[in-house]
């Protein structure tokens, strides 16, 4: 059997930085205009629950979307781990 390591695709302590203070940066700048936009406090807190419920729903996304990719691999290799161990024990001159 080929172990072929795949590919995690790990990213940079940088690039981790970034995605961390992108974020930070985007939420805070969201909810100081919901905060400063004119309206009374119903109307604010509606579009801060708003802002904090699509945070929470992208990354209930973005995790869903990340386990079915993993579990389309880890069958895949469950098949190739199939295949060879069939392929192994084929002997085509016994009779």
């Amino acid at each position: 059997m080929d172990n072929k390591k795949i590919s995690t695709g790990t990213h940079t302590s940088a690039w981790v930085a970034q995605t961390y203070v992108s974020f930070l940066v985007s939420i805070s700048a969201t909810l100081i205009g919901v905060f400063y936009m004119p309206g009374n406090a119903w109307l604010k807190g509606y579009m801060g629950m708003g802002v904090l419920f699509s945070v929470a729903s992208t990354a209930s996304l973005s995790k869903t979307i990340r386990d079915v990719e993993e579990s389309k691999t880890m069958m895949s290799r469950i098949d190739e781990a199939k295949l060879e161990r069939l392929l192994a024990e084929y002997d085509p001159f016994k009779g």
